[in-house]
Order: C-alpha cells, then sequence, then structure tokens
C-alpha cells in the first residue's frame, strides 16, 4: 500500500484543518487505519485509528474530542478533522495502513509520506 498525506498547513490555535490519505496498491479495505504526528525532537506519537470496516474509532487523549478520522474505501481515502487546535498539535503528521486495530505503537505495515500541522499561538 502507497499512502500520501496531504492537508498540512499554517493555522492560528482554536481553528481548524482536514487531512487527507490517499492509498493505492493492495486493497484498502485489507487494512485498518491510522495516524501519527511526530513533532521535531520528540518521539512519534499515535494520534487516531480506524478499523477496517469504519465502524470503530480510537483516540490518544490528547486529541479525543478534538480530531475526528474517517474513510471512504470507495474513494481509497483517509481523513483526520482536526478542530480546535492547540500550538502543542504542531507536528508532521503521518497516515499508516495495519491489519491490526488499533496500531498504536511499534511500526506499521504500510507508513506513508507526512504533512506539516503548524499551529501559531
Amino acid at each position: 500500500v502507497q499512502l500520501q498525506a496531504s492537508g498540512g498547513g499554517l493555522v492560528q490555535a482554536g481553528g481548524s484543518l482536514r487531512l487527507s490519505c490517499a492509498a493505492s496498491g493492495r486493497p484498502f479495505g485489507n487494512y485498518a487505519m491510522a495516524w501519527f504526528r511526530q513533532a521535531p525532537g520528540k518521539e512519534r506519537e499515535f494520534v487516531a485509528a480506524i478499523s477496517r470496516s469504519g465502524g470503530s474509532a480510537y483516540y490518544a487523549d490528547s486529541v479525543n474530542g478534538r480530531f475526528t478520522i474517517s474513510r471512504d474505501d470507495a474513494k481509497n481515502m483517509v481523513y483526520l478533522q482536526m478542530n480546535s487546535l492547540k500550538p502543542e498539535d504542531t507536528a508532521v503528521y503521518h497516515c499508516a495502513a495495519d491489519r491490526n486495530y488499533p496500531k498504536v505503537s511499534g511500526e506499521p505495515d504500510y507508513w506513508g509520506q507526512g504533512t506539516q500541522v503548524t499551529v501559531s499561538s
């Protein structure tokens, strides 16, 4: 599976962004999907995951209630709607595909290029 994230940018605190992840290659429906982020000088952090069916989602405590993950299997797309953004959300965001759900740690089966999100105070 090839993954490409997009939709990042610069936003003020309290604003919103919607990230997209386009998948290609192996059957998209075979994989649970997840978003991770990595800020400079920090370790990779799990953000959110969605099951293969899309019927279940799991969030890190730091984003729960502010972020929403979704998927559109007809378009081979995964989305991350981010609301009420905070400066500490600043990071490079990556999408990932894995046979396990939720994939909150370790190396996922597939890992995509990231998109930069910068939240100014």
